[in-house]
């Protein structure tokens, strides 16, 4: 006897997101309308892994390991006013100064101009968090008062302890940061912490579905 297991009403919207295009300038991405998610993270943060495992599709953002490569902005379509965004990583990617400060200007005026950007996911290694460009973005959001939800990914790498723990710890570093952020432990492979991420999500967008099933805060 099969047992049914009820899908997450977030997850089920996700499902349905398509690839709309890349803009490698502000000028070319979509117009700035509707509710729109970012995710950031260096190029090592497993940041394509969560996105694929958050919409339930394999390969919706790439993962590819030559981060150079990779255009500026990619835009996912939810619905007709709803896009999640993948911006580029930053750490190992092995492309020249002038490309790297292109990037960051880039970045720089989306963060800052955007106005439909509803929040940012950012994305860190749990072996590794708050590297100098986790610290650049967590201090953009405070200066933007914009909602910046963490994710400790690779969870599964760490002991439950010992995951639980940096947990703690990266929470206490941040506990007198003034940005509005939340904080909770991610693994693409293990699917932990899927639904407090997919409860965020369905928030800042503003989903319907979210709203109907009364999806909770997840305040650190």
């Amino acid at each position: 006897m099969s047992v049914h297991v009820k899908m997450h009403p977030v997850e089920q919207v996700l499902r349905r997101i398509s690839f709309e295009k890349s803009a490698q300038k502000l000028s070319q991405c979509p117009a700035d309308e509707g509710f729109e998610i970012a995710f950031a993270g260096r190029s090592n943060a497993g940041k394509s892994s969560a996105i694929n495992r958050l919409c339930s599709q394999k390969s919706l953002a790439r993962t590819s390991k030559t981060p150079g490569r990779t255009q500026l902005l990619n835009f996912f379509s939810v619905d007709e006013q709803r896009r999640l965004v993948d911006l580029p990583g930053y750490g190992y990617a092995k492309v020249d100064r002038s490309t790297r400060e292109a990037w960051q200007r880039e970045l720089d005026g989306y963060l800052s101009n955007r106005q439909c950007l509803q929040g940012l996911i950012l994305l860190m290694d749990i072996r590794h968090p708050l590297k100098d460009f986790d610290q650049m973005i967590i201090q953009w959001a405070a200066e933007a008062n914009m909602p910046l939800h963490l994710l400790l990914t690779k969870a599964d790498k760490l002991r439950y302890g010992a995951a639980k723990d940096m947990l703690l710890k990266t929470g206490k570093a941040l506990k007198d940061h003034p940005a509005p952020l939340t904080l909770q432990l991610f693994s693409s492979p293990a699917g932990t912490g899927c639904e407090e991420a997919w409860d965020t999500i369905g928030r800042w967008l503003a989903l319907p579905e979210a709203v109907a099933e009364g999806a909770p805060s997840n305040d650190t």
